[in-house]
């Protein structure tokens, strides 16, 4: 499979469903604890903007917390930067390599996945990440993956609806592939999405 080629698309698909928001829906909170859809954007390619001599500098000046530094790019770029240029920052760059620091290839699909369903599920926007690259990502859920992003999966069995995927053992957890991705990178689904027992504990 060739994921750079999924990355790109991701990142294609992102930016138009970016280009086509309301100044409100801009503002709107997005899945991301205290970003709204404008920071989760400029986050999505902070990647690509800052070299890496200039991530090491920014993250000495958070005294190396990598929440704090992502945080506050986030907010200053957010800020700085227009809806078009936020969108063109993604698609401009659909063919960047960068990656994040662990996981290569596999995890900037999740980072771009992600982060667009934390944008498109906070606005109820039915786009529908398409399955192949869902695939990818479910195919690498792990108990160790699920509490690195604040998810303890232990005694849940997510099963997808949509697609012939499931993990875990225990009480199971219905919905569809996008939505149990969510869950399994800790986020909180919005309530009727999912059916079945308690989800996962943060």
């Amino acid at each position: 499979m060739d994921l750079a080629s999924l990355i790109a698309a991701e990142r294609r698909d992102v930016a138009d469903v970016l280009d086509g928001l309301s100044d409100q829906q801009w503002d709107a909170p997005s899945l991301c604890a205290g970003w709204r859809v404008r920071e989760v954007a400029a986050h999505m390619s902070m990647g690509f903007r800052y070299s890496v001599p200039q991530v090491i500098g920014q993250l000495v000046r958070a005294r190396g917390s990598l929440h704090r530094m992502t945080d506050r790019l986030a907010r200053r770029d957010a800020a700085s930067a227009g809806p078009g240029q936020l969108a063109n920052w993604l698609r401009d760059n659909a063919r960047h390599p960068w990656t994040p620091p662990v996981g290569g290839l596999v995890s900037a699909l999740g980072h771009d996945v992600v982060h667009g369903l934390d944008i498109t599920v906070a606005l109820g926007l039915e786009r529908q990440v398409p399955m192949d690259r869902l695939r990818v990502l479910l195919d690498h859920v792990t108990y160790k993956s699920a509490r690195f992003f604040g998810a303890d999966l232990a005694g849940v069995r997510l099963c997808a609806d949509d697609m012939d995927w499931s993990f875990g053992v225990g009480t199971p957890l219905t919905g569809s592939a996008q939505d149990l991705l969510l869950v399994a990178f800790g986020r909180q689904v919005p309530a009727g999405r999912l059916r079945g027992g308690a989800g996962p504990r943060p």
